[in-house]
C-alpha cells in the first residue's frame, strides 16, 4: 500500500463514520424506528406474548379466556390504548422463543415470567419497562427424598426450563457452596414436573411463585419447597428497542395501576373519585394536566385502565391470592413494599 493510499484511508475513516451516524448507523443505534402504537391501532388488538402454562400468571380458565397476572397487565395495556381490555391476543410462547417473538414484531408486548437482567436488557434488541413481581427461585423436592435444606442436593440431578435463568443461577450457588449438580434442561413446564415425579430427577428449580403452583398440584402432603432462595428474579414486561412512546406506554401503564392502588383508586369507586380534590387523583383521572397526549393516547388512558382491569391491589387479589403466596415484597411502598411509582405530574 502507497503513502497516498494509506493517507487516503486514515481521512475516509472519519467521513464515512460520520456519514453514518448522521444517517442513524451508530453503535448500538436501532437501524429502524418502531411505531407499535400505530400498529397496535391499525390492527385492532394488542399483540401479548405470555408463557401461558403458570397459574396465577398466564393460563387459559375452562372458558378458555386467559387469567392471570401477566395476561392482566396486558389488558389494562389495551385498556389505555384502545379504550378496551378486551382487545388483546395473547400469544403462548415456550421460554426459549419469547425474546425471538418480541424482537420480530410477533408481539407487541412481553409479559411472560420474563427475569429483568443485564445481558437481555443490553444485548437482545429488548427493553424491560418495570417490574410487576418481585420473586426469587428456590427448589421443590419430594418429600419422600427427606431433602430439607438446599445443601443436601450435593451431586444431584436438578430439572430446570431452558431457556430462562436457572442453570446460571444454580451454578453459581452451587459453586459458591462447593457443591456439584447434574442439569437436565426440559422445554415445558409438564415435562418438567413429570420428570420431578417419575424420579428422573431429584428437585426442580423455579421461581417461588410457579413452584407454590407446582406445589398445589401435585399435593402438598407429597412435595416440599425448599427454604433456601438463591436468586433474586424481578419479574416484568418488556418491549422491542427502537420505540420510545411505546415503551413509555407500557411503563406508565404500570405505574398508573400501582399508583392507583396508593391513593384508594379503585375499579369500583373510579368514578366517585372524580369528585376529589387530590391533584394526584385528578391527574391519574385525567382530569387535570392533559397528560394523555405526551403519549399519543387519551387523557382518560390511565382511567380507563384501573376501571376496566383494576389498580395493582386488585390484580393481585384475582390472580396471586388463589396461589396462596403471601405478597411481600409485591406489597405497595405505603405498606412496606417494594412497589412505587414516580409522579405523574
Amino acid at each position: 500500500m502507497t503513502v497516498a493510499r494509506s493517507m487516503m484511508k486514515r481521512l475516509l475513516r472519519p467521513a464515512v463514520l460520520m456519514a453514518l451516524l448522521c444517517a442513524g448507523f451508530a453503535p448500538g443505534a436501532e437501524a429502524q424506528t418502531r411505531h407499535t402504537l400505530d400498529t397496535v391501532r391499525a390492527r385492532g388488538s394488542l399483540n401479548c406474548g405470555v408463557i401461558g402454562t403458570v397459574f396465577g400468571f398466564s393460563l387459559p380458565d375452562q372458558a378458555g379466556a386467559m387469567r392471570g397476572l401477566d395476561a392482566d397487565m396486558c389488558r389494562a395495556i389495551a385498556a389505555a390504548v384502545l379504550g378496551d381490555a378486551n382487545k388483546v391476543h395473547f400469544v403462548v410462547l415456550a421460554a426459549q422463543a419469547r425474546f425471538t417473538a418480541l424482537q420480530s414484531g410477533e408481539v407487541d408486548v412481553l409479559y411472560a415470567n420474563t427475569t429483568w437482567t443485564y445481558s437481555r436488557d443490553v444485548s437482545l434488541g429488548m427493553s424491560f419497562t418495570g417490574v410487576n413481581y418481585y420473586d426469587g427461585q428456590g427448589f421443590l423436592v419430594s418429600k419422600a427424598s427427606g431433602v430439607q435444606h438446599a445443601e443436601q442436593l450435593n451431586g444431584a440431578t436438578i430439572c430446570m426450563l431452558a431457556g430462562g435463568t436457572a442453570e446460571q443461577n444454580l451454578g453459581d450457588w452451587f459453586r459458591r457452596h462447593n457443591l456439584t449438580f447434574t442439569p437436565v434442561l426440559q422445554e415445558q413446564p409438564s415435562e418438567l414436573v413429570n420428570a420431578l415425579t417419575s424420579n428422573r430427577c431429584d428437585a426442580i428449580i423455579q421461581d417461588g411463585s410457579v413452584l407454590v403452583a407446582y406445589r398445589q398440584r401435585l399435593g402438598a402432603d407429597k412435595f416440599v419447597i425448599l427454604p433456601e432462595v438463591i436468586s433474586t428474579e424481578p419479574l416484568g414486561g418488556s418491549v422491542a428497542k427502537g420505540d420510545g412512546q411505546w415503551f413509555d406506554i407500557v411503563r406508565w401503564v404500570q405505574n398508573a395501576l400501582v399508583m392507583a392502588e396508593a391513593l384508594g383508586v379503585t375499579s369500583q369507586n373510579i368514578e366517585t373519585m372524580t369528585a376529589s380534590k387530590d391533584p394526584n387523583v385528578r391527574r391519574l383521572l385525567g382530569l387535570e394536566g392533559d397528560l394523555g397526549k405526551l403519549m399519543g393516547l387519551t387523557n382518560t388512558w390511565s382511567r380507563d385502565a384501573v376501571k376496566q382491569v383494576g389498580n395493582y391491589g386488585e390484580l393481585w387479589q384475582r390472580d396471586i391470592g388463589p396461589t396462596g403466596v403471601s405478597r411481600g415484597n409485591n406489597r405497595i411502598w405505603t405498606e412496606g413494599g417494594l412497589h412505587f411509582s414516580p409522579p405523574l405530574r
